[in-house]
């Protein structure tokens, strides 16, 4: 039986490494990585040699049994971060199990935890939502999930994503719903942007290009609250434009606040427009 230690690497500001996560690193008989490339330079940074073994989304399958077989103790390593959140780690872990070996998992960096904090919203209870599908059914299905929760919800998104995802939030949940966006956490020019949605997405179109990758943190849904700010025809327009009809739409209406006579009466109007 192998055992293998996942470790978690630093986002950003190598500072952030711990002294646990290196005694491990050096005392490992290998490090399997996501990038070997990447991995290996933050290995000679630190004065570590290892054999490098790749194992990313699409060689875990295939190469993991062998190197938990040839290694006593393998550790585990992704490009930035905790490894198993949003990355391919949670498949090892699950095949490494399975397996009958020892799993070790090391606390560290991770960007979830300081946007949660930073955000300066609720966290008795909070979902994490990780990356959203781009687009189809699944993508409108977790945004309504995500307008009708009353917990606080993170998820990642890319630069190149973040303008449209924002949108999209503000069109299920209304643009005055509390939001969080930080980027570049641990690095030179981190920013955290708080406001509401409408606000957020607007102050970060007017930046331009935004770069590395980014938390977006989404307040709760107040219960019981009234929600006049929100123009529900707007809403129903810019839904039905990306693709929601009938139930869908009338679910995703009624989970931004509508009351049910609107978000039917709305989603009526719509079959009309479009028949």
């Amino acid at each position: 039986m192998a055992k293998l230690t996942l470790v978690p690497t630093p986002i950003g500001n190598l500072e952030d490494v711990t002294l646990r996560a290196l005694r491990v690193l050096r005392e490992a008989d290998a490090v399997a990585a996501e990038d070997t490339r990447h991995s290996g330079k933050l290995l000679a940074h630190f004065g570590i040699s290892k054999p490098l073994e790749r194992l990313d989304a699409h060689t875990i399958p295939a190469r993991a049994p062998a190197l938990l077989g040839r290694y006593a103790h393998l550790a585990f390593v992704t490009d930035a971060g905790t490894p198993g959140l949003s990355d391919p780690g949670a498949e090892l872990v699950r095949l490494a199990l399975a397996a009958g070996h020892e799993v070790e998992v090391l606390p560290g960096p991770t960007a979830l935890i300081p946007a949660l904090v930073l955000s300066g919203l609720p966290l008795g209870s909070f979902a994490f939502e990780g990356f959203l599908p781009r687009k189809g059914a699944a993508r409108r299905e977790r945004l309504a999930a995500i307008a009708a929760s009353d917990r606080t919800v993170a998820l990642y998104e890319s630069p190149k994503r973040l303008l449209a995802t924002l949108n999209d939030l503000a069109a299920v949940c209304g643009e005055a719903r509390a939001v969080s966006v930080s980027r570049e956490l641990t690095k030179r020019f981190e920013a955290t942007y708080r406001g509401t949605l409408g606000a957020v997405a607007a102050q970060l179109a007017a930046l331009g290009e935004v770069r590395g990758e980014c938390v977006v943190v989404v307040g709760p849904r107040e219960r019981g609250a009234e929600s006049p700010h929100v123009d529900f025809a707007a809403a129903a327009a810019r839904l039905a434009a990306s693709g929601l009809s009938g139930r869908a739409l009338r679910a995703a209406l009624e989970a931004a606040g509508a009351p049910r006579n609107v978000a039917y009466a709305l989603t009526l109007e719509r079959a009309n427009e479009s028949g």
